[in-house]
């Protein structure tokens, strides 16, 4: 049986339309679940009793549980369970602006970057739709708060995932879904070119996110074991087509790991890779694990020097997380 927050909008007015009823209803059954945060369909007051039976009997208001809050400053890691018994986390930060929450979209990671704690664990399955978007509800819920931007960074590979991840952006993008706005809204991956270029023809306007970490293919080669099927330039082709069609500036993340991809000769070579293009690069502390043998640069603002010397706009990650395994490249998908 289907979960009720699997469907987006459109897909509930098919649904309407299918057992010969107005396809309005959907839009009376979207503010049930997202405005009045209403999930059990007997209260669904201003639909019939009978047409309650059949939603009753066609879909389910299951929900992932929230298992374990780690907390630390400015921000919380969630641990929850999901109904199969794997595991996923969340992390919700505290800016001045309010509440952002990075969610994952996969049980697990396939892409398997060296440096990443995540793909540890191979992917076991995608999330279903609903199991992300069950990450912002319950977590709102919990901490009695709005949600103001969603970033879609934590386990997994949300292209891998890319059906699934789109329907969950066009839910929570919808204004009577979670109404959270297209420029609130993230997705990053770590460069599957096929799925970049369909979603350069979405015209959905979330911001796009290249996890790149590396300015040559010999070295992405060694840490990164998709460059070995999507090499840089096929995924900076990728990039600028979207550029192209969507004029929104991408965000190209970096990791700073000492001694690997931390020299001058690396920030020169990203520079000349990124010249021109409407771009601007992140840098992202190496955050270590027991796991790893890699350490944190000790050169990112050097490596920041030499990327702004050369135009390229470049800011530094701010730091969440570490002392709960909560920061970028700490999530995993079992309970520790």
């Amino acid at each position: 049986m289907k979960n009720l927050l699997d469907l987006k909008l459109s897909d509930l007015e098919d649904y309407f339309i299918s057992i010969n009823e107005k396809k309005f209803k959907a839009s009376q059954v979207f503010e049930w679940l997202y405005v009045h945060r209403e999930f059990k369909i007997d209260n669904f007051t201003n639909l019939k009793k009978e047409l309650r039976e059949k939603l009753k009997q066609d879909f389910n208001i299951d929900f992932i549980k929230i298992k374990k809050v780690e907390e630390g400053v400015d921000v919380k890691k969630y641990l929850f369970l999901l109904l199969d018994g794997n595991y996923i986390e969340a992390v919700l930060m505290h800016h001045d602006y309010g509440y952002s929450l990075c969610i994952s979209s996969e049980v697990g990671c396939n892409m398997g970057c060296k440096f990443c704690e995540s793909g540890r664990l191979k992917k076991v399955r995608n999330l279903d739709t609903y199991e992300m978007v069950e990450q912002i509800i319950l977590i709102e819920e919990s901490e009695k708060i709005r949600i103001d931007r969603v970033v879609i960074m934590g386990i997994g590979e949300p292209f891998d995932n890319y059906d699934n991840v789109i329907d969950f952006i066009k839910i929570i993008n919808h204004p009577k879904g979670l109404a959270l706005g297209a420029r609130h809204i993230t997705v990053s991956t770590c460069g599957i070119v096929p799925k970049i270029k369909e979603f350069s023809n979405l015209d959905l306007q979330v911001n796009l996110a290249l996890s790149l970490h590396a300015p040559n293919d010999e070295l992405r080669n060694k840490i990164m074991p998709i460059n070995k099927v999507y090499n840089i330039s096929q995924v900076i082709v990728a990039i600028k087509d979207y550029l192209k069609k969507n004029n929104r500036r991408v965000t190209i993340e970096y990791v700073m790991i000492n001694m690997v991809n931390d020299s001058d000769e690396c920030a020169y070579e990203l520079a000349k890779i990124l010249k021109g293009m409407n771009v601007y690069v992140n840098l992202i502390p190496y955050n270590e694990t027991n796991n790893m043998e890699f350490k944190r640069s000790k050169r990112i603002n050097e490596f920041k020097n030499i990327l702004l010397k050369c135009g390229i706009n470049t800011t530094v990650r701010k730091e969440f997380g570490g002392n709960i395994s909560g920061a970028c490249g700490q999530l995993r998908s079992k309970e520790v």
